[in-house]
């Protein structure tokens, strides 16, 4: 049996993505990405905000024509939004199979099973396996947690996700130490909160001693931290990220607004005068630390001064990159409940004012870089060119722009750069000055406990 995989929204969504390939494989699945060749075709969604809701629903559509024109048999809906609407959407869309939420994911191998669709016969693997299926295997995703205790007003994924939970300690590096047996070069740790890890054990081991044990008990020289709440970015972990050559100096702190009067609607632990400090102590802790945070404009009761008030303060703060989103309302939300009297055209040019508001600190912050010696990742080389796309150290992958090298390396090589421009605001050239570690080294192979698969990784929490 063929299988096609679709999937939209965040980073935790690629690694679920990765295990249900993984379990399909070991039940003698084939991954192909021609979907006019599958036999199943699974897409999994996200439901985090509307335009995410209806990116779903067309690829959920998209999907479901390949049974006239292909030779698909069955189409599965899987994640976050099915999760909050299964009801509804079995309702408007007949032609899915079968609906998964994010809760019963551990339904879909004996779903297909009974369907005839898989076989009932499987190799035994590590719980939880992997197995890549993007275009840079030396860049992978690894989910330390799942859930999220915080009760933003906006926010869904709680619904969607249930409670926090923190993986075990030794699963997580485990899953690490099977993914650089596959190649990975950059480690990119993603949860709903990565700074909350640990505090539901209440073990001693929080983040930075995660981060510890991943310098210790593995040599992949990049790792990332993506999603922090900057309440759990203490001292002690800034103290790693100063002293750990291999983990990034880059911070990516949700803020979601300026004004206090917002922020106190929406139910955010931090005010405007916090943000600005930790900002600053942040700097102070880790020079050269890049900083990446998200703003949702339009949030009910948000007014013109509202806004100006978070403008002035992106200005003032002068962030490195700044995500930003229309509010929309989600069922079951404390928000939701809140009457939503900012107009979707006054929402649109708030979003856009501060685009370009950002575009232009942006450009301005990375012109400060220009002429400074930076470490680089390469992803890949320029078909035509020949030359290097790569990333600096404040570039994380598929969000923050990328960098022309000079020079054809190998992806995964990471190297000493010099900084010759900005091009286009986000994106920068560089000249190789050396290559400071290439990918390829025999891997130290430590003492694990664990039944290996040639061309899988795992890890056991979903």
């Amino acid at each position: 049996m063929k299988v096609g995989v679709i999937t939209l929204g965040c980073d935790k969504n690629t690694v679920d993505s990765e295990r249900y390939i993984a379990e399909l494989t070991d039940y003698q699945g084939e991954l192909t990405t021609d979907l006019d060749e599958a036999d199943v075709i699974i897409v999994n969604t996200c439901g985090f905000i509307d335009a995410a809701k209806r990116e779903s629903i067309d690829a959920i559509v998209d999907a479901s024509s390949h049974k006239q024109t292909g030779r698909c048999q069955a189409v599965v809906a899987v994640g976050c939004m099915v999760e909050r609407h299964r009801a509804e959407l079995a309702a408007e869309l007949p032609e899915v199979d079968l609906f998964l939420g994010a809760s019963d994911a551990s339904r879909l191998i004996p779903e297909l099973v009974e369907r005839g669709l898989l076989s009932a016969d499987s190799e035994v693997l590590h719980p939880g396996v992997r197995v890549y299926a993007g275009d840079l295997p030396h860049v992978r995703y690894l989910k330390i947690s799942e859930g999220c205790d915080h009760g933003c007003a906006f926010c869904a994924i709680p619904l969607m996700r249930g409670r926090h939970r923190s993986f075990a300690l030794g699963d997580v590096i485990r899953e690490a130490q099977l993914l650089e047996m596959q190649g990975a070069r950059e480690l990119n740790l993603v949860a709903q909160d990565l700074a909350h890890y640990g505090r539901d054990v209440r073990d001693g081991n929080g983040l930075p001693q995660l981060l510890k044990v991943l310098i210790a008990e593995t040599d992949i020289p990049w790792l990332r931290m993506l999603y922090l709440y900057s309440a759990g970015i203490t001292d002690e972990l800034l103290d790693v990220v100063a002293n750990e050559r291999r983990v990034l100096r880059y911070l990516d702190m949700p803020m979601q607004h300026a004004a206090d009067s917002v922020l106190k609607a929406m139910r955010r632990p931090e005010r405007k005068a916090s943000i600005r400090e930790k900002v600053s102590r942040y700097r102070d802790a880790v020079p050269d630390v890049a900083i990446r945070t998200t703003c949702i404009v339009g949030f009910p009761g948000e007014t013109d001064r509202d806004f100006d008030e978070l403008a002035e303060f992106l200005e003032e703060m002068q962030f490195e990159r700044v995500g930003v989103f229309t509010y929309s309302p989600q069922e079951g939300t404390r928000a939701a409940e809140l009457n939503d009297d900012v107009s979707e055209t006054i929402k649109r040019v708030r979003l856009e004012r501060l685009t370009e508001l950002q575009r232009g600190i942006t450009a301005a912050r990375y012109e400060e870089r220009v002429g400074k010696t930076a470490r680089a990742i390469v992803d890949r080389v320029h078909p035509i060119d020949g030359v290097s796309i790569a990333r600096l150290f404040w570039q994380a992958d598929d969000i923050d722009g990328i960098t022309t090298l000079d020079e054809a390396l190998a992806p995964g090589t990471i190297a000493e750069v010099a900084v010759r421009e900005v091009v286009d605001d986000y994106d920068f050239s560089a000249s190789l000055i050396k290559v400071e570690s290439a990918p390829g080294a025999p891997i130290v192979v430590r003492e694990r406990g664990l039944p290996l698969h040639a061309t899988s990784a795992g890890s056991f929490g979903r």
